[in-house]
C-alpha cells in the first residue's frame, strides 16, 4: 500500500509562510480491500445474503471532539451519515460515510468538519428478529478546518483510519427495521489542525459516536 503525497501548489507554499498547510494523502488502494469484500458477500448464494441501507443520526462524544477549551466556542455534536451492505447468516459487511459538522465546535469565524469512510466486517448472528453485532474497519478520516477571515489557514487532512463498536439491529419485518450502536473512531497518522490563529492540535484524532438509524433490508 502506497499512500502518494502531491507536492506544495504555488498557493500553499505561500500558506506555509503564514499558516499551516496540510499533506493531502490519496489512499485509494487502502480502500480495495474493503469493496473486494462487500462484493464477495454481495453475490447472491441460496439463503444467505440479505442487503440493506441504512441513514443514521449520531451523536459525537469525548476524544477531540467539541470544543478545545477555547472562548465563545459551542459545543457541536451531530454527525449524519449512511451506511450499504450485506448481511449473512453469521458474517457480514458495510461501507459507512459519515459526516460531523462543526467537530471541534461553532466558533465565529471558523468551520470544521470531520468526514469518515469505513469499510466494517460485522459479525452478525440471526437471533430471531434481533441481530446483535459487532462491527470493526479500516478506513479514510478527511478533516476540514476553514478559517472565514484568512483562507490561508483552510486545511484539509486526509489520514488512515479504524473504527470498533458493537450494537444491533431489530427487524420488523423482512424489509425494514431500526438498529443502534456506539463506535469509536481513531486516526492511524497525526494531523496537525489548527483551532485558532495560534493554537494547534498534533496528534491522533479519535472520538467516539452514539448513533441510531433506520434499516431498509431487500
Amino acid at each position: 500500500m502506497q499512500c502518494v503525497r502531491p507536492s506544495l501548489s504555488a498557493e500553499a507554499a505561500h500558506g506555509m509562510r503564514t499558516g499551516p498547510v496540510m499533506h493531502i494523502s490519496h489512499c485509494h488502494r487502502f480502500l480495495a480491500v474493503p469493496l473486494l469484500a462487500f462484493v464477495l458477500l454481495a453475490i447472491p448464494t441460496p439463503a444467505r445474503a440479505q442487503g440493506f441501507v441504512s441513514p443514521l443520526i449520531g451523536y459525537d462524544f469525548g476524544g477531540d471532539s467539541g470544543c478545545p477549551q477555547l472562548r465563545n466556542c459551542e459545543d457541536k455534536h451531530l454527525n449524519i451519515g449512511v451506511a450499504l451492505g450485506v448481511l449473512g447468516p453469521i458474517l457480514g459487511f458495510e461501507a459507512e460515510i459519515a459526516d460531523a459538522r462543526n467537530f471541534f465546535g461553532e466558533v465565529p469565524g471558523q468551520s470544521s468538519s470531520v468526514v469518515t469512510v469505513m469499510g466494517n466486517l460485522m459479525i452478525v448472528p440471526r437471533l430471531g428478529p434481533i441481530h446483535p453485532y459487532v462491527v470493526g474497519g479500516l478506513g479514510l478520516m478527511k478533516t476540514h478546518v476553514d478559517f472565514s477571515t484568512s483562507t490561508l489557514l483552510e486545511t484539509t487532512d486526509n489520514s488512515l483510519a479504524w473504527d470498533l463498536g458493537g450494537g444491533a439491529i431489530v427487524l420488523f419485518s423482512p424489509h425494514f427495521g431500526v438498529r443502534g450502536d456506539i463506535r469509536h473512531f481513531h486516526s492511524m497518522q497525526r494531523s496537525t489542525v489548527p483551532l485558532l490563529d495560534t493554537i494547534f492540535t498534533d496528534a491522533r484524532l479519535n472520538f467516539g459516536r452514539a448513533s441510531a438509524s433506520v434499516v431498509l433490508a431487500f
